[in-house]
């Protein structure tokens, strides 16, 4: 194997996680997340060569990665189906697991109902990203972004109780 692509395939797994985030985040139904996985892998493998290491290597592939699920949503036209019927069984202090996974359910079918910058955002948040560093991702200013976070914020909490999660 080349180095260059031993490089690149080791990248990715270092940071495979930036990808099923935004994958969960832009896609409901599993299949369109592989999906968008795969082209998010593919247009990073395509522009690799074009990134200088100017910035750190997992901002990059964020960006490209956010801009690959925006135009892959777009081109697709993709409607999320999201159902209003939750699980009514509440998950006991020997289900930890059921718990957490229906929290994140929770939580990705609220993130998905948000606009773009702010799923954005809330992503870029969810990386430990300082409001700083946030706003220089989206182009935007350090206060903006502090404001825009925290509104999103509000919004999803809003969805998530909508859909009848309690904190």
């Amino acid at each position: 194997m080349k180095s260059r692509e031993k490089e690149f395939l080791d990248l990715i797994e270092t940071h495979k996680g930036i990808i099923h985030k935004i994958s969960k985040m832009y896609m409901d139904a599993e299949d369109d997340q592989q999906d968008l996985t795969q082209e998010i892998i593919y247009q990073l493998w395509k522009s690799f060569d074009s990134f200088q290491q100017q910035s750190r290597f997992s901002t990059w592939m964020y960006r490209v990665a956010l801009n690959t699920a925006l135009v892959f949503f777009k081109k697709e036209k993709r409607k999320l189906a999201v159902t209003d019927m939750m699980p009514e069984h509440i998950a006991t202090e020997d289900n930890v697991a059921a718990a957490k996974e229906l929290q994140l359910a929770h939580f990705y079918k609220a993130v998905q109902k948000l606009e773009r910058i702010e799923k954005a955002l809330v992503f870029l948040h969810l990386e430990n990203y300082s409001h700083k560093e946030i706003g220089e991702n989206l182009g935007i200013s350090e206060g903006n972004a502090r404001t825009k976070l925290s509104r999103a914020k509000d919004k999803l909490k809003e969805l998530i109780k909508q859909q009848g999660y309690e904190f």
